[in-house]
């Protein structure tokens, strides 16, 4: 009979057969008959399963705490033994990871084994537009393992399960991103537009350009490691352009009411969405007394939170971030009946108006300032929520992945760094506009990487968009000091390299 054999990458797994039980060391998934020939998969339930993969990216943890967390925007502090956790998140935020952290393992663990799952479905016969999804995945975690770890291993259906997988090259993994988003491929999907929620759980026209815009304006640094300071080639940048400008002519465009594209009702600016539940994008940054009912029952876990200096980046007075203060939308606002928006700062209050207050009964007044990474109080550091208990209830199962504004803080980038700055300006100035922020008379790259950080903080993107700006290497608050260049990359688990001699590590590892 056929053998179902799951290997999870580096780890060991039980294999279920007829007549055995054993455990083996791999790294990858393989399906296959005793004599190795693999049989194919079913491409639908295959595809399904895919999507539902991607839903990883939402956890609080792993994926994207490696891509948040490790940034200036967010961090997780240990109060009193709270968020303790080994240090897991201190480590991430401070630079200082090694081979062995969880999340690094996990993450690797989670693309790779999405990558395989991709490359049965390929070799199973999909029709076009099955194979243009399935194409779309592959290049949505190849992407990231790139971004991460500098290489892309490679196992293939039809490998025998004692074959170790190909390790792509930077060169090799960014020759088949780009076919996997070649027009013809993309060309094969459907061409959805905004407000089709259901519909875009899926890869579309719009969803692949998105991608395709955000591979491009990354490309060098695919290529080349950002350590080597490599500059983006026009060409590239000039993609980057045309997918937005597809995604525009698609009808998406920006919302006014900033928070309410996080509800899960249609939108204009939601392109790619995952079924991932966002309940941890609430509790882990609401204090244990915001306890309001249906809204929020129990309160929260009071973890992540940023920075004074990210807090500044916004416009509106320093001291309060009450309704109607003369702040930014993007801010947000903390009203005294009820959670806020945005950025919780200061005093907070129940439904009632009445201000609530730790479990030791000291005032619940979100400061700017912590005392380091370790040894905080219950109420320091100020909290950032955009996916509200308002919006949705206490769990929507919706996160967005691909959104339009930064799509179109893409083109503005890739104008600015043609030399198109009156274009570029105006794009953000447009937007600035509507976001109720008042525009710039002139544009730099260090105020597009701002401003990229006002619109997109806490959705994914920011160690990304540091590293292509040059600045995730320097020091920031609770950092401890600048980093090696070695950060720049993740290193390659310890358990992976066991298993594998194929790899090799990271410099710095």
């Amino acid at each position: 009979m056929n053998k179902l054999i799951i290997f999870m990458m580096g780890l060991s797994v039980l294999i279920f057969s007829c007549t055995d039980l054993e455990v083996v060391e791999l790294d990858s998934e393989v399906v296959d008959t005793p004599e190795g020939g693999f049989t194919g998969v079913n491409v639908e339930a295959n595809l399904t399963d895919a999507y539902n993969g991607l839903n990883a990216l939402g956890d609080q943890a792993n994926i994207y705490a490696l891509m948040e967390v490790t940034s200036d925007a967010q961090l997780v502090p240990t109060r009193g033994t709270d968020w303790g956790d080994n240090g897991v998140w201190r480590t991430l935020h401070q630079h200082t990871w090694d081979a062995s952290h969880q999340f690094v393992l996990t993450a690797w663990n989670q693309l790779n084994s999405g990558t395989f799952r991709i490359n049965q479905i390929l070799e199973s016969n999909p029709n076009p537009q099955q194979e243009a999804e399935a194409r779309y995945i592959r290049a949505l975690l190849s992407f990231l393992i790139v971004d991460f770890w500098g290489v892309l291993p490679d196992r293939g259906p039809r490998q025998l399960a004692d074959e170790l997988p190909n390790i792509l090259t930077r060169a090799e993994a960014v020759a088949r991103i780009e076919q996997d988003l070649s027009d013809a491929q993309i060309n094969n999907l459907p061409a959805i537009g905004p407000g089709n929620t259901n519909q875009i759980l899926k890869g579309s026209r719009a969803a692949a350009h998105h991608l395709r815009a955000k591979f491009f304006l990354n490309k060098h640094i695919l290529l080349n490691g950002a350590d080597t300071d490599p500059q983006p080639q026009q060409a590239d940048l000039q993609k980057v352009i045309e997918s937005v400008d597809f995604i525009t002519n698609a009808g998406f465009a920006l919302e006014q009411d900033f928070f309410k594209i996080f509800d899960p009702a249609p939108d204009n600016e939601s392109i790619f969405i995952l079924n991932a539940n966002a309940g941890n994008r609430i509790y882990n940054t609401v204090h244990y007394a915001h306890n309001f009912g249906n809204l929020n029952p129990g309160g929260g876990w009071n973890g992540f939170c940023t920075t004074a200096e990210f807090y500044a980046l916004f416009e509106g007075p320093a001291n309060t971030n009450a309704p109607n203060s003369g702040q930014e939308i993007r801010r947000g606002f903390v009203p005294n009946n009820g959670l806020g928006f945005g950025m919780l700062f200061g005093q907070q209050y129940d439904l009632q108006g009445n201000a609530l207050s730790t479990r030791s009964g000291a005032p619940l007044n979100f400061s700017r300032d912590l005392p380091g990474l370790a040894g905080n109080t219950e109420e320091t550091g100020i909290r950032l929520i955009k996916y509200h208990p308002e919006n949705g209830g206490e769990f929507p199962d919706y996160q967005i992945l691909f959104r339009y504004a930064d799509a179109f803080l893409m083109k503005a980038e890739a104008q600015l760094r043609l030399g198109q700055n009156a274009e570029a300006l105006a794009m953000v100035n447009q937007l600035r506009t509507l976001r109720g922020a008042t525009p710039f008379t002139a544009l730099t790259l260090s105020e597009m990487l701002d401003e990229r950080g006002r619109e997109l903080y806490i959705e994914f993107w920011r160690r990304q968009d540091q590293i292509r700006f040059g600045t995730f290497l320097r020091d920031w608050p609770y950092k401890g000091g600048a980093s090696d260049a070695s950060r720049l990359l993740f290193p390659i688990p310890v358990l992976a390299l066991s298993s594998n001699p194929n790899l090799v590590q990271n410099p710095g590892y």
